[in-house]
C-alpha cells in the first residue's frame, strides 16, 4: 500500500481517487477548498472516496506518489505543494492534456521524476462532491521503470492502466482529437455539429496540422488519423461536450494552449504553417477575454 497525494480532485482526479482507494492505497486531496465528501458514480454503482483532505501546502507530510490532475494551465499552483510532498523524492505523475507534461514541471521536480501519463475517460463534475464517470478510466505511462511502478499502482481495478513504447505517438495522437474539439467550444455546440460537411472538413483541417506538427516532433502518425478523428466524434453521443467548451460555458479558463496553442507554437519552430489551429486560438482567446 503506498501513500498517495492527488493534486487537483476534478473529474479525472476524483476518479483516480476512487480507483486508487480500490487498490488499498491511503489518499490525501490537495484542494483549495474542503470538501465534505467525494463521491463518484462509477459505471458499476457509486464510490464514497475516503481521505484526508488538505487545503494548506505547508500541513502535509510526504508521500510515496504525487499524482497531478489539474488543468494544464494550473502548474504553477499545482507546484506549490510539491515541496512538502516530495520531501522524500516522490515521484510526480503528471495526468493532463497536451504533449508538454514534463515541460510543464521542469522548473520544480527533476525530469527524471516527472511520469507523463495519457488519460481517457469520459466523466463530468456534477458538483465538486459529485463526479459522474460514463466509461473505463484508460491510462498510458512510458515504458520504465517510473512507468511500471505506476501502472502497478492500479493492480486489481477497474481501469485500463498501461505502458506504451512509443509514448510520444500516444500523446500526439491524442492531441489529434483534443485538437479537433475546438470547433465546438467555438460554436458553442455539442460535438454533433461536428456531423455538419464544412465543420468536419474544418476539423480534418485542424488535426492534419496537428499531425504535421506531431511528425516533426518524433510522433508516427498516418494520414488517415485525421479521417479516424473525425469519424470517433461522429459516432460518440451528439450532445457531448468536451471538457474545453464545457469551461467555456462555466466562464471558466480554458486550455486554449495545451490543445490548440502548442500546434501553432510547434509548428512556427519547425517552419510548419497552422492556419487553422492560428485562427480558432485567436478567436477563442478574444472570446475569453471578452468574458472578463
Amino acid at each position: 500500500m503506498a501513500r498517495i497525494a492527488i493534486i487537483g480532485v476534478g473529474a479525472i482526479g476524483a476518479i483516480i481517487a476512487s480507483l486508487l482507494q480500490q487498490a488499498g492505497h491511503e489518499l490525501v486531496l490537495c484542494v483549495r477548498r474542503p470538501l465534505a465528501e467525494l463521491t463518484v458514480e462509477t459505471p458499476d454503482g457509486p464510490v464514497a472516496v475516503r481521505a484526508t483532505i488538505v487545503t494548506d501546502p505547508a500541513k502535509i507530510a510526504a508521500v510515496d506518489w504525487v499524482i497531478v490532475a489539474t488543468k494544464a494551465y494550473d502548474a504553477a499552483s499545482a507546484a506549490k505543494w510539491l515541496k512538502q510532498l516530495r520531501a522524500d523524492g516522490a515521484p510526480v505523475a503528471v495526468l493532463q492534456n497536451g504533449v508538454e507534461h514534463r515541460e510543464r514541471f521542469a522548473p520544480y521536480v527533476p525530469m527524471d521524476s516527472i511520469l507523463p501519463v495519457i488519460v481517457d475517460c469520459p466523466a463530468e463534475r456534477q458538483s465538486p462532491e459529485r463526479v459522474r464517470q460514463r466509461g473505463i478510466m484508460h491510462l498510458k505511462a512510458p515504458e520504465g521503470e517510473l512507468g511500471r511502478a505506476f501502472i502497478h499502482l492500479f493492480a486489481g481495478t477497474a481501469a485500463d492502466a498501461v505502458e506504451v513504447s512509443d509514448f510520444i505517438t500516444v500523446a500526439w495522437r491524442k492531441l489529434c482529437h483534443n485538437a479537433a474539439g475546438v470547433l465546438p467550444a467555438l460554436l458553442l455546440q455539442p460535438s454533433g455539429v461536428l456531423h455538419d460537411e464544412a465543420i468536419g472538413e474544418t476539423a480534418l483541417q485542424i488535426v492534419r496540422e496537428c499531425i504535421a506538427v506531431g511528425r516533426a516532433e518524433g510522433a508516427t502518425l498516418d494520414n488517415d488519423v485525421a479521417e479516424a478523428v473525425l469519424q470517433a466524434y461522429r459516432a460518440a453521443p451528439a450532445d457531448g461536450i468536451n471538457s474545453l467548451h464545457a469551461d467555456r460555458l462555466a466562464h471558466r479558463p480554458m486550455e486554449i494552449d495545451a490543445r490548440n496553442g502548442v500546434i501553432v507554437r510547434l509548428g512556427k519552430k519547425h517552419g510548419i504553417a497552422t492556419p487553422c489551429n492560428q485562427m480558432a486560438v485567436a478567436l477563442l482567446e478574444r472570446m475569453a477575454k471578452a468574458k472578463d
